[in-house]
């Protein structure tokens, strides 16, 4: 057993998605108070492993027409180093440890990563052949990890927090199938049926116009705390990045942009600097 090939397969880079759990105790002021980081480490290891789980069914559905893909192709499924009925006991299993550790936080953790593992099975089985739904599929996901952090930490998401991360999600959906969609060319039918859908500009507008509407709702979101408005110019400059990226021809994956691309992830670093300063430097 080559252990690379199964830490490629379960898509560990991935798992950064994750750390959404701890948004609202980060955002909310209490993350470095005694005891209270240490709540977030079973629950973020349960959506590490539920995704992982997913990950892995999106890959055996999807082997065929992977194997032709540009960059896909070299995936451990597609590429024939893991047997399809390796893999799907591995999410079994995965999906398993996801579900026992939830159901030790408590219900309402579990009912949402349970709802995580319903909708993204949906999305990888047939909802990502629609359009607009398979964006807002992947959207729901980094809702769901935001409910998770709230309930795990017993915090209240705030409305505008909500809406900013809901529309940087569709944001951010929408430049990686524009993306996919560039990189294909003709044949990103063959690849994924929703992109064949989407008209020309469609997916340019989508993203120019929520990426807008994302500033406009983390602006609010700060303006009451004095502090963190200096980070909304950062904002602009991360999504103006982003659509750069995405434009120039890039991989439009919000983790591969964020973790390949150095300005990009400075950006990042530093809006986090920011934030943890303007909360936390007081």
């Amino acid at each position: 057993m080559n252990i690379i090939i199964w830490l490629h397969l379960i898509r560990i880079p991935q798992w950064l998605k994750n750390l959404m759990l701890f948004f609202p105790p980060f955002l909310g002021g209490v993350l470095f108070q005694p005891g209270v980081a240490r709540k977030g480490v079973f629950p973020v290891i349960a959506f590490c492993l539920a995704s992982s789980c997913t990950y892995i069914l999106n890959d055996i559905l999807d082997a065929r027409s992977d194997a032709t893909h540009p960059v896909k192709r070299t995936r451990p499924i597609p590429a024939g180093k893991v047997p399809p009925a390796h893999a799907a006991l591995a999410a079994i299993i995965l999906a398993a440890g996801g579900i026992s550790i939830a159901w030790h936080i408590s219900a309402v953790f579990l009912q949402v990563l349970l709802a995580y593992l319903v909708v993204t099975a949906a999305y990888s089985i047939k909802l990502k052949e629609f359009p607009i739904i398979d964006i807002f599929c992947i959207a729901t996901g980094f809702i769901l990890r935001l409910q998770a952090g709230g309930e795990a930490f017993r915090i209240v998401v705030s409305d505008w927090l909500f809406l900013t991360v809901f529309l940087l999600a569709i944001f951010l959906g929408t430049g990686k199938r524009l993306s996919e969609k560039n990189l294909l060319g003709e044949t990103s039918a063959t690849h994924r049926k929703s992109l064949l859908a989407y008209p020309a500009g469609f997916l340019d507008g989508t993203m120019y116009m929520t990426g807008s509407a994302v500033l406009v709702t983390y602006t609010l979101y700060v303006i009451s705390r004095h502090a963190l408005v200096f980070t909304v110019p950062l904002c602009a400059f991360g999504l103006l990045r982003y659509m750069l990226l995405v434009k120039s021809g890039r991989n439009g994956d919000p983790t591969d942009s964020l973790l390949k691309d150095e300005v990009l992830f400075a950006v990042g670093f530093l809006w986090a600097v920011m934030v943890g300063w303007g909360i936390y430097g007081k």
